[in-house]
């Protein structure tokens, strides 16, 4: 039996008062209707179609050929939004599953149960519910005394009695697919605002004699639509509490869950600690026996075993493996470090490949620059590699040794075992086992103390330390 789904995406979603497209607000990393695509994929389906209307292409852009599109181009309700699928799915059997793409949290266990269920039943429609202490504002599921679903009930139309029910429609459903089409053209718009809507389905169903069953989750935070940035606030917590978890499950040491923030998708080895405050975006991959320390950032960079890094911020980066840096330092796009590399804090990277076992401990610049392994570079260094109009490269070559206060203005060649004294500015290459040495001569004034200012504070100061 055929499963299809549909996912809603066509909504503007003007609460959320932004910009963005609703469904394009993210999640842990992740856009709102990416999450529910990924988990409907999960649930090998023969075919998927994504309503949109309002930012269309830029949903296109974002899901790509993941899915079939309909385009609604009046926003006439969620039974209308569904009826734009009738061209890719009105003549095929099966079941087909309607969900929102502003529900970020459903998981495919729950989908699948679902389809399973309404299969078992026999079922032209169910409905996903959920039981909640606070059931306010959603739908109610009111059942007959066999517990058959006889209705759904808004919360303006309920009863007293019915208002206490605390099972409420979610908002998902999986329908026989040609009753489903069907019953959609029975649909009225004879409300308020005009809008044919989806819930009447179920009435229409019934009404007809069919099958209509509930199957009720056990999750009622699955469930959680966003519609503003509170929701999407509360949505996101939830998320990144389910990341967190599965992560410590699969053998990660995160010190607070509560501050923790990492994205949807990050794989991260066992035995690796995450300290407080640490968040880790995008496509990042992180091994085994590592420690994130308290407050670092890392953007799409890999990470290899026993890696160290202490406060500091990592972006578009590689950390080979017993690398360390920070804290308080910055990894910049296209920075790649060498096994058994140092980098201490205060320190820059950008464009640049460190080899193994160099050190750089502290307030030092390197920019667009190959650096060969077991290389010193002391305090203070800086390749200067901008003109003002153009970057470019140096080089510098195994077992040489940078003094503090150095400039490396490029594009020059340090070669292997070269030298360069501390506080030179250098701008011609230096050759194998040379000393590169740019600075004035010192000359000492004999008695120039003398003649400053500061001598008679000095000697003052003598005076009064003595009595």
């Amino acid at each position: 039996m055929e499963k299809n789904t549909i996912i809603l995406a066509a909504g503007q979603g003007t609460r959320m008062k932004s910009k963005l497209y609703k469904v394009l607000h993210q999640v842990c990393g992740k856009a709102m209707v990416d999450h529910v695509l990924t988990q409907v994929e999960k649930t090998d389906m023969d075919h998927v179609v994504t309503i949109i209307g309002h930012g269309a292409e830029k949903v296109r852009e974002l899901l790509g050929n993941r899915t079939e599109y309909a385009v609604q181009t009046e926003q006439l309700g969620t039974g209308h939004a569904v009826l734009q699928a009738e061209k890719i799915l009105g003549d095929k059997d099966g079941m087909t599953m309607i969900v929102s793409g502003d529900t970020p949290l459903f998981t495919a266990k729950t989908f699948e149960n679902l389809f399973e269920y309404h299969r078992q039943k026999g079922a032209a429609a169910t409905i996903l519910t959920a039981r909640t202490a606070n059931p306010f504002s959603y739908g109610r599921i009111v059942r007959n005394e066999i517990g058959v679903v006889s209705k759904i009930v808004e919360q303006k139309d309920a009863t007293n009695e019915e208002a206490e029910i605390n099972e409420i429609n979610t908002g998902v459903y999986c329908f026989d697919n040609k009753k489903l089409f069907a019953a959609l053209h029975q649909v009225k718009n004879d409300n308020a605002q005009g809008e044919y809507y989806l819930p009447d389905v179920i009435g229409i169903m019934k009404d007809a004699g069919e099958i209509v069953a509930a199957y009720e989750m056990d999750d009622f935070s699955e469930s959680m639509g966003v519609n503003d940035r509170l929701a999407l606030s509360k949505a996101t917590k939830v998320m990144q509490r389910r990341i967190n978890d599965e992560h410590m499950v699969n053998g990660v040491t995160i010190i607070d869950p509560d501050s923790t923030y990492i994205d949807y998708g990050i794989e991260i080895g066992s035995d690796t600690i995450i300290e407080p405050g640490v968040q880790l975006q995008g496509n990042t991959k992180i091994g085994s026996d590592c420690v994130i320390g308290a407050h670092s950032k890392i953007v799409d960079s890999t990470i290899e075993d026993r890696v160290t890094v202490t406060s500091s911020h990592l972006e578009k980066a590689v950390m080979h493996h017993d690398s360390n840096v920070g804290p308080h330092s910055h990894l910049r796009p296209k920075s790649e470090i060498g096994e058994f590399v140092h980098i201490g804090n205060y320190c820059e990277v950008k464009n640049a490949t460190l080899g193994a076992r160099t050190k750089m401990g502290h307030l030092s610049y390197v920019g667009d620059a190959t650096l060969g392994t077991d290389i010193n570079i002391g305090c203070g260094v800086v390749f200067v590699n901008y003109d003002g109009v153009n970057k470019h490269h140096s080089t510098v070559g195994d077992y040489s040794f940078i003094g503090s206060n150095a400039n490396i203005v490029a594009p020059v060649k340090l070669a292997d075992h070269s030298y360069v004294a501390a506080g030179s500015t250098i701008t011609d290459d230096v050759e194998q086992y040379e000393m590169g040495i740019a600075r004035g001569r010192q000359v000492n004034k004999e008695g120039f103390f003398k003649k400053l200012p500061v001598y008679e504070a000095a000697l003052k100061a003598e005076k009064e330390n003595r009595e």
